[in-house]
């Protein structure tokens, strides 16, 4: 696996101002701007899914409009290397490009997600199955690249918190394969259903498919100007390609920690079914796959009483919400429930920190009153012969 530990974004919320507008290169950019610790392993995980003879991912310093920023961009490997070159433009094809690549922890789930929007607001626009589609436009190497990416911050920023400010609508027309089409893009316009737009003035094409597709994921679907108070940690920006007169052509990234007496807050998705039609070894076969996927954080069983006085069991997970819609759609493929609740679960999360330099492993936990905690992980201690000779080591270790 490239890269190392997920970093984590507990604590942080983003908050986006597309004042340029919102491209994929855009966000990546502003994000390495922001975090620059994750640079190594964000140009890692693109180097893993781009064959060395399409060219690298180049972050360099740019100044827009007056405005430090940084740029994100696909150096070719040679003089007119097509973006296409050996290329395959359907959304299977890239999708297994993602999921057989060595990427870091975390980076195939969240860039197939970005990349499984893009199609399936294509899918809907030609009205034709997912697994058809062809990229047009945004099937090249740039896009994977972006994608990939994304994926990777996203992955690495997990529990981080997104708003947004109004997209900048543009105007006019923009070529695509079907011909020119008024901006937003159909594909666009799909994915930001229910966002809110703004006119400055300013045509063209100001938000892509591509980055349409990031934003809707780090926001969850469900889009929101509101800042949480927090402490301003720092700023990013992220230059496009296009020079605008009397705009700066980035996307910004502001970075507020909102951890309160040493307490972190963030918001998970609840997911819960009533099931009484399944059998204790289809319960646990489903249950173990479901803990295993990406994004969830808790998963419990309880038994109840239904109707008609039925035995069942209340199945009940907690997703990070960019994971919520693949969960739930895991949930459904793997147990018998035809519908999930569905809410927003707000936490109190205590930071913490895992010491893996010895054996066992040990979770340190800091208390709002100045204490430290130290729990052994379980999986360390299963080789214990009786339940004493598992708590002494416990206990040792816990000093």
């Amino acid at each position: 696996m490239a890269g190392g530990a997920l970093m984590g974004g507990q604590g942080l919320h983003l908050h986006l101002d597309p004042v340029g507008g919102a491209a994929g290169d855009m966000f990546i950019a502003a994000m390495l701007h922001a975090f620059p610790d994750l640079a190594e392993r964000v140009l890692a995980d693109v180097a893993a899914v781009l064959p060395a003879e399409v060219g690298h991912a180049k972050l360099s310093e740019h100044v827009a409009s007056g405005i430090t920023a940084r740029r994100f961009e696909l150096v070719p490997a040679t003089e007119g290397a097509g973006a296409r070159h050996g290329a395959e433009t359907t959304y299977r094809a890239m999708r297994e490009l993602l999921e057989k690549a060595p990427l870091s922890e975390g980076t195939a789930a969240a860039a197939c997600a970005i990349l499984h929007r893009i199609a399936e607001a294509e899918a809907q626009v030609h009205g034709i199955p997912i697994d058809r589609v062809h990229f047009h436009e945004i099937a090249d190497w740039d896009a994977l690249m972006d994608v990939t990416a994304a994926g990777s911050i996203c992955a690495a920023l997990t529990g981080a918190q997104f708003s947004l400010s109004p997209l900048p609508l543009g105007g006019g027309l923009v070529e695509t394969a079907h011909g020119k089409l008024p901006v937003p893009a159909p594909a666009t316009a799909l994915i930001l259903k229910g966002y809110d737009w703004h006119d400055d003035g300013v045509p063209g094409e100001r938000v892509t498919p591509t980055g349409a597709a990031i934003l809707a994921h780090v926001t969850s679907g469900t889009p929101t100007a509101t800042r949480p108070p927090g402490r301003l940690r720092c700023t990013g920006s992220g230059a496009g390609t296009r020079v605008m007169k009397g705009l700066p052509n980035i996307l910004r990234v502001s970075v507020f920690d909102t951890a309160k007496g040493g307490i972190e807050q963030d918001s998970l998705i609840q997911l819960a079914s009533d099931i009484d039609d399944m059998t204790g070894e289809e319960l646990g076969f489903a249950t173990d796959k479901l803990r295993a996927l990406p994004g969830v954080v808790d998963l419990i069983l309880m038994v109840g009483q239904g109707k008609k006085s039925r035995p069942v069991t209340r199945l009940e997970l907690l997703v990070r919400p960019d994971s919520a819609d693949t969960v739930a759609a895991q949930v459904f493929d793997l147990t018998s429930t035809l519908g999930l609740r569905r809410s927003t679960v707000d936490r109190m999360i205590l930071p913490r920190e895992s010491d893996s330099s010895n054996a066992p492993r040990r979770k340190r936990a800091a208390r709002p009153g100045g204490q430290e905690t130290i729990k052994v992980e379980s999986d360390d201690l299963a080789d214990a012969e009786t339940l004493h000779e598992r708590r002494l080591r416990a206990r040792a270790a816990e000093t």
